[in-house]
């Protein structure tokens, strides 16, 4: 059972994502509360994926997350917006969040999201997605995308292309036939080797070194 707390100032959308996840046999909200209490919630519930909102009017749903980041183990946060999420989504990564969810999603892509984020990959919304990959774009040249992948192993550049098309690591442990605690180490040292980048940037990196063949290929080499 994955274990979440739900952090928004408005009971009624607490209460409207705790009704959506507890539909999925296999996710369960654990608590759900306003900002001020967030803190305290998780350092008692200890979930594994914490969906927090972002704009709050008792205290900044940045400054959450970075309470939240510095707990041993941190859960994983998926920050919750209806706002442009240009604006907050650099400060959000940085800070420690593992993904950028919009409020009007589907609840099928809401349990999704919440069953990536425990899988320990990361979401990000389209409306996200755009200004990460845009920036990061502009620093990493083909050339140099290139020049990383060619520091990882076979195996690692494998994973890097299935990461490269949003596969979680479970589904990437299912496609190349491997235990899921060996994905998760492959996809950790990759990371490390592109220079401590997350998912969504080591994908941009694979796309600039050409390793994005159609799906159902197998990765370039």
């Amino acid at each position: 059972m994955i274990r979440v707390v739900v952090v928004d100032d408005e009971p009624l959308v607490r209460s409207g994502l705790r009704a959506i996840l507890g539909s999925a046999t296999d996710v369960g909200v654990v608590a759900d509360c306003a900002g001020a209490e967030a803190v305290a919630t998780v350092e008692r519930c200890r979930p594994e994926v914490v969906l927090l909102d972002i704009r709050m009017p008792d205290v900044d749903g940045l400054t959450v997350l970075t309470r939240l980041a510095a707990m041993a183990p941190p859960p994983a946060v998926a920050m919750l917006t209806t706002f442009d999420a240009g604006e907050y989504v650099d400060r959000a990564l940085r800070a420690g969040a593992a993904g950028f969810l919009m409020k009007n999603a589907s609840p099928e892509q809401l349990v999704h999201a919440v069953r990536v984020l425990a899988d320990g990959s990361r979401v990000l919304a389209p409306e996200a997605a755009g200004p990460v990959i845009g920036g990061y774009l502009a620093s990493a040249p083909a050339d140099d995308a290139a020049r990383l992948v060619a520091a990882l192993t076979e195996r690692e550049r494998h994973v890097l292309a299935l990461v490269g098309r949003g596969l979680s690591n479970r589904e990437i442990a299912v496609r190349l036939h491997l235990a899921h605690g060996t994905v998760k180490d492959h996809v950790s040292a990759l990371l490390t080797k592109l220079g401590g980048v997350n998912r969504v940037q080591a994908a941009v990196v694979a796309e600039r070194a050409g390793m994005l063949d159609p799906v159902g290929a197998a990765p370039r080499r």
